[in-house]
């Protein structure tokens, strides 16, 4: 199934490279692939993420690449990613 990152979930993706950049630039770039590269686990397996607590509804769900929440929807037709969130913080009201 096709993986498409919504413009939240790449913006939130330039925000953590840009956050991690200043300290280590190689760092960021090697968590920034680490996040992308789950959606390859995502599109080959929707289901293996857990249903987002918070939400209630089965087709959003997340996978965890500490210390980041990878939220995303499965439709009939594709996966969307819309968020990337660190574990620390709280997930908008509605996505």
């Amino acid at each position: 199934m096709k993986v498409h990152w919504t413009n939240t979930a790449a913006g939130h993706l330039l925000s953590i490279f840009e956050y991690i950049a200043p300290n280590s630039p190689f760092y960021a770039q090697k968590m920034i692939d680490k996040l992308t590269k789950r959606s390859e686990q995502i599109a080959m397996f929707p289901m293996s993420g857990r249903m987002v607590p918070e939400y209630g509804n089965q087709d959003i769900r997340e996978v965890i690449e500490l210390p980041y929440r990878i939220i995303y929807r499965i439709k009939s037709e594709q996966i969307d990613v819309l968020a990337v969130v660190h574990t620390a913080r709280l997930l908008p009201p509605e996505l």
